[in-house]
């Protein structure tokens, strides 16, 4: 379950829309050859017209609204239910309902008594999860098109018959889970933020004056009474609209739908609930204490929702502002004056509000005024003056492409079903979301200074965060009142949707003593992979899918993080990070501009074997798409002028990370299990040393460049809405005359012993944490090219996935935890089995104690594979084949891993028989002999003072480390 509270901006596809939409060819194919051929990017206007959701609706006699997409390129079937109710509703004393309820409604119900992950993870489902958010609340799946029958009879089953399922019990474990998924994210550098925001901008009794999570006191307060009305007040088929996307059509859908859902009576009469966009009285000034890096100066007001078409320039004008590569805050704050590491402006745009926000984080050394200063006349700058025609241009292209790129996904957490769901719900038209392209395109930028001007003219909240201990926690935080006032607005209620009325068919109850059984299913068709070489040598594999008309392109080459010199930690990301800093004919700015004309995503990657370089780019503008890539890779300028800039934001993103508990742990424990000389002995993130930042030169980025980044150390992967024929001319006319430099390719050595371990607890100290994270880990003797299926199964059913034996056990069973797992992490040389368990602080000894148990009851004490895990794995991993490879990104990443560990080109295609094959005595076998505990290294950040006398009952040696500190400034 996840709870949905990130902003969103337009250049993240924001807008408050999902990405989404079914992709017709672009209308002209002269128009792209001839944009091709001259390498100017196709209008945007025909990236636009590609945008297209093709919908049927109609609606039950109980009012539930169903919208069909009919998308037969892979057999399943998207199904996404929307609840009109979120944050925004919940009474004086009972915020966090909603997220509470989006939880229990997980737990079972009465025709379904188990979790409802369990029969899903049989039928194979992807993409499985719920979100709420202050305007709604929303449960998705992805299934196989022959399990369709038992995804919606889950999901009636939970909006019609859910409250017998309902018990103390429960309840109690969920608000268990629900209160550590709020330390969980108080825990984080900058979690108090939204608290400050929320409370600041919106006066006390504001629907969206408190924060989806709630408080603790709201949340322990909880009662079964209470959990019983607000379901029955909320979740009535009349305040929902379902939508099925994929593999199937209308006349199946209705009958379906009908049959499932046709008996559940209409629930309450629904009322709209007022929230008035507030202004601040005057200006409001305040400032808090975080474990950050530098100061961050946030400048944030409240702005309209998506009830008024004013959200819409605003969003525009925060993606010019602060939302591109190229925007105004980046140009003049961190390339020109150098005051900022980082800036960002965003439009977080809810149903009936919003909030407008701009930060900076200092560079080291700037003083806060004067960065203030600056902050503040670029802002006034743009409040006057607005965008230009071609900031808004790229604006739009930018939007319009990541639109294009995300219409695969039929269902998921931003796929076409929840892009038709969004705006039926917020807007009372499906097709919403062409409107909003279309509008975008049509916005001038005269319209955008008016409306900016307007709203960014009230009164600020000006937040400052500045690195310190936290003065406040989080606890009692997201209440919804603060002891102002009650501001009069109208209680709670729900927000009216204009959702059309149309006649429906009644149904009777249908048997629901037993779950449907699953119809067939098809197997997996893996896209044959094509080959080619360039004259140079480098290899090329290409699939086409046509579905979009996007094309994605990755450069690996065999180097990664684990090519970094011991004494050079942290080279790598440095040069990757100058990377975007030009090339030789283009400088940063430039280079940025290039990328946002042509709607291009052009980024770099790296783990510890591979570094790559990655293109997304639309299929009219591949051949410049392609040749910004080739100069991008092969001509970078390194210009000593922008690397004092660029060192100061990895030295900034290095201290974020000895302050994030997560990152800390990794950190540490990496060189135990490795040991220093191994290549795998260092921090995983790459980042590296501060002290080997600071002192890196340019030449030395571009000696590893040259060592590195060679055409014999690299090979291509292509996927999209091209042919080989036509990838094969444009890499050839990018690459080919790119040769090899005489010296040998460099090598990594792996013939490193790994130092032998003992079971032992390494305690960092982390004061005031209201969370421990618990990061435990062995190395295995395997290598990552070594066949791992029946390793990945013993690991999946200890601990990785959701039904896993330990997140059932300290998530939904003890309720100490958010969420636990376990990892088998299989880079090319040595694998390691991995434990990451983020737990509340006066539950940590008594965790480790629980994660030692379960993982000696699994290995030494014969409590193997069940029949129950057995028949679950198979099934799940089996039937999920053809759903993970949905998308053109999910097939480039499987033709990587083929190519990368030597796999046969039909290796996915092969899994369902052999993980048919499975027996649970060679999976018991499996676990015996690599998941032991006796050698498991643990690292627990956190408060010590409470920390260490849990451990001090575990039984193991503990030794303390003072936390890692950054001296590299």
């Amino acid at each position: 379950m996840r709870l949905k509270l990130a902003a969103v901006s337009l250049a993240a596809l924001s807008l408050a829309m999902s990405a989404g939409a079914q992709a017709q060819q672009v209308a002209d194919p002269a128009a792209q050859a001839a944009a091709a051929a001259t390498g100017e990017p196709a209008p945007v206007s025909e990236l636009i017209e590609s945008v297209s959701i093709p919908y049927e609706q109609f609606q039950l006699d109980n009012g539930l609204t169903v919208l069909v997409h009919e998308d037969r390129k892979a057999p399943v079937v998207g199904v996404s239910v929307w609840y009109e109710v979120g944050s925004k509703h919940e009474p004086k004393g009972k915020t966090g309902f909603a997220h509470l309820f989006e939880h229990l409604m997980f737990n079972g119900s009465e025709n379904a008594p188990g979790d409802f992950f369990e029969p899903l993870q049989q039928v194979g489902a992807t993409d499985f999860n719920g979100t709420t958010w202050f305007d709604r609340t929303n449960y998705f799946e992805t299934v196989p098109t022959g399990a369709l029958d038992l995804a919606l009879m889950l999901e009636s089953d939970r909006m019609g018959h859910l409250l017998g399922a309902v018990t103390q019990e429960k309840l109690d474990n969920q608000i268990g889970v629900v209160q550590n998924e709020k330390r969980q994210g108080d825990n984080q550098p900058y979690g108090l933020v939204e608290y400050e925001q929320l409370e600041n901008l919106y006066p006390s009794g504001h629907p969206y004056h408190h924060s989806t999570i709630g408080s603790m006191d709201d949340l322990s307060g909880a009662t079964l009474e209470d959990v019983r009305k607000w379901f029955r007040d909320h979740y009535g088929p009349n305040n929902a609209v379902l939508v099925l996307a994929g593999d199937i059509d209308t006349a199946t859908a209705r009958e379906k739908v009908t049959k499932w859902f046709g008996a559940i009576p209409a629930g309450p009469e629904i009322h709209p609930v007022s929230a008035p966009v507030p202004t601040l009285p005057e200006p409001l000034s305040k400032t808090i204490y975080d474990r950050i890096a530098s100061p961050r100066l946030y400048r944030m007001w409240a702005v309209p929702g998506l009830d008024n078409p004013e959200y819409l320039p605003l969003a525009m004008g925060a993606t010019v502002l602060g939302g591109l590569a190229s925007s105004r805050l980046d140009n003049a704050l961190v390339r020109e004056q150098q005051l900022a590491v980082r800036v960002v402006a965003s439009a977080q745009i809810f149903a009936q509000a919003g909030q407008f926000v701009v930060y900076a984080d200092a560079k080291p050394g700037v003083s806060q005024e004067q960065l203030a200063a600056a902050l503040d006349a670029e802002i006034a700058e743009f409040i006057a003056e607005g965008p230009t025609a071609d900031e808004l241009q790229r604006a739009v292209t930018t939007y319009a492409a990541g639109q294009i790129r995300g219409l695969e996904q039929v269902g998921g957490f931003s796929g076409k079903a929840p892009t038709l769901a969004e705006g039926l719900l917020y807007s009372g038209n499906p097709a919403e979301y062409k409107e909003v392209l279309e509008t975008a395109a049509a916005m001038t930028p005269e319209r955008v200074r008016d409306v900016t001007a307007k709203w960014l003219s009230r009164p600020v909240f000006k937040l400052t965060v500045e690195p310190g201990e936290r003065k406040e926690g989080g606890e009692n935080r997201g209440g919804y009142f603060t002891g102002v006032g009650d501001s009069g607005l109208a209680g709670p209620a729900f927000y009216s949707s204009p959702l059309s009325m149309q006649a429906g068919t009644a149904a009777a109850e249908v048997d629901r003593s037993t779950l449907p059984e699953v119809g067939e299913l098809k197997p997996l068709d893996f896209p044959d992979i094509q080959r080619a070489t360039l004259s140079n040598g480098m290899e090329v594999y290409f699939a086409r899918r046509d579905a979009v008309p996007t094309v994605s392109v990755r450069v690996n080459f065999d180097a990664g993080y684990a090519a970094d010199p011991k004494d050079k930690l942290g080279v790598q990301s440095l040069m990757l990070s100058m990377m975007d800093e030009g090339t030789t004919s283009l400088d940063s700015n430039a280079l940025a501009i290039a990328k946002e004309r042509l709607g291009a995503n052009l980024y770099t990657y790296a783990d510890m074997d591979t570094t790559a370089v990655g293109l997304d780019a639309m299929a009219p503008n591949l051949a410049p798409s392609l040749e910004l890539m080739a100069d991008y890779i092969r001509n970078p300028a390194f210009d000593p002028e922008e690397l004092e800039r660029v060192r100061a934001q990895q030295l900034t993103r290095i201290q974020n990370e000895l302050n994030s508990p997560g990152a800390i742990a990794q950190r540490a424990l990496a060189p135990v299990l490795f040991g220093d000389a191994h290549p795998y002995g260092i921090p995983p993130s790459g980042t590296g040393n501060p002290d080997v930042v600071a002192s890196l030169t340019a030449q030395e980025l571009r000696t590893f460049h040259d060592t590195w980044l060679r055409p014999d150390l690299a090979r291509i992967f292509v996927v999209g809405d091209t042919t080989l024929a036509e990838t094969t001319r444009l890499l050839e006319e990018a690459f080919g005359n790119w040769q090899a430099p005489a010296t040998p390719a460099p090598e990594k050595n792996f013939e490193v012993a790994v130092p032998a371990q003992e079971s032992r607890i390494i305690l960092i100290d982390r004061p005031n944490s209201p969370q421990s994270v618990i990061l435990a880990g062995r190395v295995l003797e395997h290598k990552g090219t070594d066949d791992l299926l029946v390793l990945g199964a013993a690991n999946e059913v200890f601990g990785g996935s959701f039904l896993s034996r330990i997140n059932m056990n300290l998530r939904e069973t003890k309720g100490w935890s958010y969420g636990v797992r376990s990892m088998v992490q299989q880079p090319l040389d040595r694998s390691s089995f991995m434990i990451y368990a983020p737990v509340q602080a006066d539950r940590t000894g008594d965790s480790i104690v629980e994660l030692r148990k379960d993982l000696m009851a699994y290995t030494d004490e014969g409590e193997g594979v069940t029949e129950q895990e057995l028949t679950r794995l198979i099934n799940g991993n089996v039937r999920e084949l053809p759903g993970q490879f949905e998308t053109s990104g999910d097939v480039l990443g499987g033709i990587v891993n083929i190519v990368t560990y030597g796999r046969p080109d039909d290796y996915y295609e092969t899994l369902s028989e052999r993980y048919s094959a499975l027996t649970a005595s060679e999976i018991d076998a499996e676990a015996i002999e690599s998941l032991e505990e006796n050698d498991l290294v643990f690292v627990v950040v956190g408060d010590a003072d409470v920390v260490r006398p849990q451990l001090e009952t575990t039984g193991l040696p503990i030794e303390v480390r003072e936390a890692e500190t950054s001296t590299g400034e």
